[in-house]
């Protein structure tokens, strides 16, 4: 099988670099990284060296790596293994603890292997959807917040758990009900307001139910229905609602209205 590179950078989520090796038995010497880096493999086996720490890494756990740390990680066999591994600023880590936890400063990760099958899940589904260029900027920062959440629980010593904030939610409705065309981070929209966005997203979810995601989602179908309903074309009708392409928009569309936009649309234009 041929081995192939896939890398991921965002100048709007530049928070986060993801590199996607499938197939490769390349061996690294030890270096280290200024970020906060969370890899799995995929296919395969690694024998990773995290400060002298030497241990197997397999499909089912993740390894997460402090900034500043020497590690390495290669193939355990000649078949070599496809892996991810994301790289994540650490003034965007310190955002999101600050989110969750009462801290001054970045609290470091104390366990660097993670065995929890569900929390690899997610973090592969994330990769994937990191990647798919079809997939909306807040989706993608929406499960990057949730997964690095996740790791940090799971990772960290305990903290003092800090309130959800109050606030800022009527301002934030009005924001993404706005140029939904536009495909823009929720880091975007927090900046404007002059506040944390992922203390934000926890205190919209209190307050509505929902995150910022699938709230400007709902009004992305709210505006393609009157759209439809006043004759406009699919295709059309998914540019000015800010969906790439018919599938991606038929795929929500559906979602939340358990009809396709065609079968929605008929039913109007008699």
């Amino acid at each position: 099988m041929m081995r192939s590179e896939r890398f991921y950078k965002n100048h709007l989520l530049d928070f986060a670099e993801l590199r996607y090796s499938r197939h490769s038995t390349v061996p690294f010497k030890l270096h280290m990284h200024h970020t906060l880096s969370i890899g799995a493999v995929d296919q395969g086996e690694v024998l990773y060296t995290v400060n002298r720490e030497e241990a197997r890494l397999a499909p089912g756990s993740l390894i997460v790596i402090n900034p500043e740390t020497l590690h390495a990680c290669n193939p355990a066999t000649d078949s070599g293994r496809s892996y991810y591994m994301l790289h994540l600023d650490t003034d965007w880590c310190f955002k999101v603890q600050q989110s969750i936890w009462k801290i001054n400063q970045m609290v470091a990760v104390a366990k660097t292997r993670i065995d929890d099958v569900p929390l690899y899940t997610q973090y592969c589904r994330t990769m994937e959807h990191l990647i798919d260029t079809r997939i909306h900027l807040q989706e993608k920062e929406q499960m990057l917040y949730d997964l690095v959440v996740g790791v940090f629980s799971v990772a960290c010593k305990p903290q003092k758990i800090r309130k959800a904030p109050k606030g800022n939610i009527e301002k934030l409705k009005e924001l993404l009900s706005e140029d939904l065309q536009r495909d823009l981070p929720l880091t975007s929209l927090a900046k404007a307001m002059g506040v944390n966005p992922y203390a934000l997203i926890r205190s919209f979810k209190a307050a509505t139910g929902l995150t910022p995601h699938a709230f400007r989602m709902s009004c992305r179908i709210e505006q393609a229905r009157a759209l439809l309903r006043q004759g406009w074309d699919i295709a059309e009708t998914a540019l000015e609602c800010g969906f790439c392409d018919q599938s991606h928009f038929h795929r929500y569309f559906k979602a939340i209205t358990t009809v396709t936009p065609q079968e929605y649309r008929i039913n109007f234009i008699q």
